[in-house]
């Protein structure tokens, strides 16, 4: 989907058409989770704090976020993609891949189709990749947005995009790594694909059999329904910096109260492998430490927190968040990728 949350609340609020809208925490310590195409303009993104993005644009429209209200139109797309598969594995609210491979219509006609009946029926705009593979997919899904759609079928025209394509777009691949992969000049997969599998995994561990395979276009994981939660995790973002340790312990307690109502209730069986504490500071530098765990008790979580404070210096806290990792229930391939 096109920028969902502010698309869904422009259409709720006609009279906001034209004018820069985000959705997000409404004091000036939460982050966007989403903006329109007018307030991109001014270089406001998703996960932006919102004092920056009011600097950046001074007459943004802020907008609290309802996710009920989206999760009900999620279930509405969810449903027109039911129309032509079953085969539909959601990766969030606004974005799944569909596997259409065994109907007769081409590809690129059943996009155009879903997206039509999305903008009808919801007065909401989508954007497509089609391709034969979700990694293709899902490059070509983000290619012609808004309200568009993108083909990557033909080899010769695969591998001319591919010599192009920049390698912050290659799934796996944040900021971190790319400035790696800078260093030594790979900026394009075409210049990865003048690399062997052999000094990609030297230099990059095993992540570097993924870069091997996906600077080629060559991904064989199937679309799977029924995709596997691998952890959950909550967070929160302070509206005044803390500097006590004693006070972040007490904040810890609400998150682990949380995580351990939702492991009783409808995550109640699964098995955790670990817990993860993560602190972004008052300098927006982020630090997370994890730890190996058969569940979530307050000692260990108090533990994390107290070493990852330590790291550093005791600087002031901006957010703090806790999570557990699952270990793969069986039956369940484990997902590695988060195309309409």
């Amino acid at each position: 989907m096109d920028c969902f949350y502010a698309a869904v609340e422009l259409r709720e609020n006609p009279h906001l058409r034209g004018r820069p809208v985000a959705v997000g925490g409404r004091s000036g310590r939460g982050v966007l989770t989403t903006c329109n195409y007018e307030a991109r303009k001014y270089g406001c993104h998703s996960a932006m704090p919102v004092f920056q993005a009011v600097q950046k644009c001074p007459d943004l429209v802020l907008l609290p976020v309802r996710f009920d209200l989206y999760r009900e139109e999620s279930a509405k797309i969810r449903q027109i993609f039911s129309d032509y598969t079953d085969l539909v594995e959601p990766l969030s609210l606004d974005e799944a891949f569909l596997d259409v491979s065994h109907l007769r219509s081409e590809g690129e006609s059943i996009a155009w189709e879903i997206r039509r009946r999305i903008r009808e029926e919801l007065q909401l705009t989508a954007s497509a990749g089609i391709a034969h593979n979700k990694f293709l997919a899902k490059i070509g899904s983000d290619w012609n947005k808004p309200d568009g759609q993108f083909a990557l079928l033909d080899e010769s025209r695969i591998a001319t995009f591919l010599q192009e394509l920049p390698v912050e777009k290659i799934w796996g691949v944040g900021k971190q790594t790319a400035k790696r992969l800078h260093r030594h000049r790979l900026r394009t997969c075409g210049d990865l694909q003048k690399w062997e599998e052999y000094d990609l995994v030297r230099v990059f561990g095993k992540f570097g059999r993924s870069l091997y395979r996906l600077c080629r276009g060559q991904d064989d994981r199937p679309v799977n329904p029924s995709r596997q939660r691998k952890s959950i995790s909550s967070e929160r973002t302070f509206r005044e910096n803390i500097d006590d340790l004693a006070l972040a312990q007490g904040k810890l307690q609400d998150l682990h109260a949380e995580i351990s109502e939702s492991l009783q209730g409808k995550l109640a069986g699964r098995q955790v492998k670990e817990t993860f504490v993560k602190l972004k500071f008052d300098d927006f530098t982020i630090t997370s430490i994890q730890t190996a765990t058969s569940g979530l008790d307050e000692p260990t979580c108090a533990a994390l927190l107290d070493e990852a404070w330590e790291r550093r210096g005791h600087r002031k806290i901006r957010l703090l968040g806790l999570g557990v990792r699952f270990h793969p229930e069986k039956g369940h391939l484990p997902v590695q990728m988060e195309m309409f």
